[in-house]
């Protein structure tokens, strides 16, 4: 779709959102403003955040907890021609996100961020934190 189709967003939300999760790239690019207009017109029922889409740690701290306030899952993003940095891995975990994308483990930029995922989950091993699973997800 589009990248302001918000009537087919809103129509494929309404046709699968209680099945299957619907992420909005594009159509959020993780704006709070665009966020919220989602919000109301009904659509999707995830966001991809991507970092450097809205300029600081802060604000997309900010729009990570209006879109779980709102009840939708977030996906950590990478962006593409990324480094070898794993602070979206970090992130990932910080705010309980459940998911990351990150793309197939081919290249070091993006080894490096699941060897992160798996530093912090041998640290954090028994604290009564484990995969979630589908338990994550308000779909049928």
């Amino acid at each position: 779709m589009a990248e302001d189709d918000w009537k087919g967003w809103a129509s494929l939300t309404h046709a699968l959102g209680t099945s299957v999760q619907l992420v909005g790239d594009d159509i959020f690019v993780t704006n709070p403003e665009r966020l919220q207009e989602g919000f109301n017109q009904k659509v999707a029922n995830s966001i991809l955040i991507k970092l450097n889409q809205i300029g600081t740690v802060s604000e997309t701290m900010n729009v990570i907890d209006m879109a779980v306030r709102h009840g939708y899952s977030t996906v950590i993003s990478h962006r593409s021609g990324e480094t070898d940095d794993t602070f979206i891995s970090d992130l990932a975990v910080a705010v309980a996100a459940g998911q990351i994308k990150s793309g197939a483990p081919a290249r070091i930029d993006r080894v490096a961020k699941y060897n992160q995922l798996l530093r912090i989950e041998e640290e954090i091993e028994g604290f009564g934190t484990g995969y979630a699973g589908l338990s994550r997800f308000k779909i049928s």
